[in-house]
């Protein structure tokens, strides 16, 4: 039973990479002259993405999104992302909710300096 329930999931886990590929091809806005980095966390690291100066400002209103997919960062846009997540919920490594206050970082107000 072990090993069946360990197929299943390996076959789950197969779909949902096959899927996440065909919704990400051909996807990617990455620009190969941007320069601006921007930092995100993912996986309990910090990484970076280099976006154009427009891009980084879509990314700051929630207009594009960056998913982790073969590990490299892609930065998509925002229905793109909001597709990946609900195909791998783990893939969308940054993702602004527009909705959200502007003064809103996600750092406590006591942690604040």
């Amino acid at each position: 039973a072990a090993e069946r329930e360990a197929r299943e999931q390996a076959a789950a886990r197969k779909e949902r990479k096959r899927k996440l590929q065909a919704l990400l091809e051909g996807k990617g806005l990455n620009q190969a002259d941007a320069e601006q980095p921007r930092n995100f966390e993912f996986a309990g690291k910090i990484r970076r993405v280099y976006v154009s100066a427009p891009q980084l400002q879509q990314i700051n209103r929630g207009e594009l999104g960056v998913v982790m997919h073969g590990g490299r960062a892609l930065v998509v846009a925002r229905d793109v992302a909001l597709q990946a997540q609900a195909v791998a919920p783990e893939v969308v490594a940054l993702l602004v909710d527009p909705s959200a206050p502007v003064a809103d970082d996600g750092v406590p107000d006591d942690l604040m300096w």
